[in-house]
């Protein structure tokens, strides 16, 4: 899990690397939740998706 956060983190970097600041960067959270998603289902477990009123809730 961490080498793949790792890896396409590196993906991103090499794609966007024009327009980012020289700085440090958190991981996109697309990023870390397709990692997320891709250990959840190599382990079998699914997950549902938030609705809107719980997506409002965590803003």
């Amino acid at each position: 899990m961490s080498f793949a956060l790792q890896a396409l983190c590196v993906k991103y970097l090499l794609e966007n690397h024009g327009d980012l600041e020289k700085r440090v960067y958190s991981v996109p959270e697309e990023i870390d939740q397709r990692v997320a998603h891709m250990k959840l289902e190599a382990m079998g477990v699914k997950i549902d998706k938030l609705s809107e009123e719980q997506v409002q809730y965590l803003a």
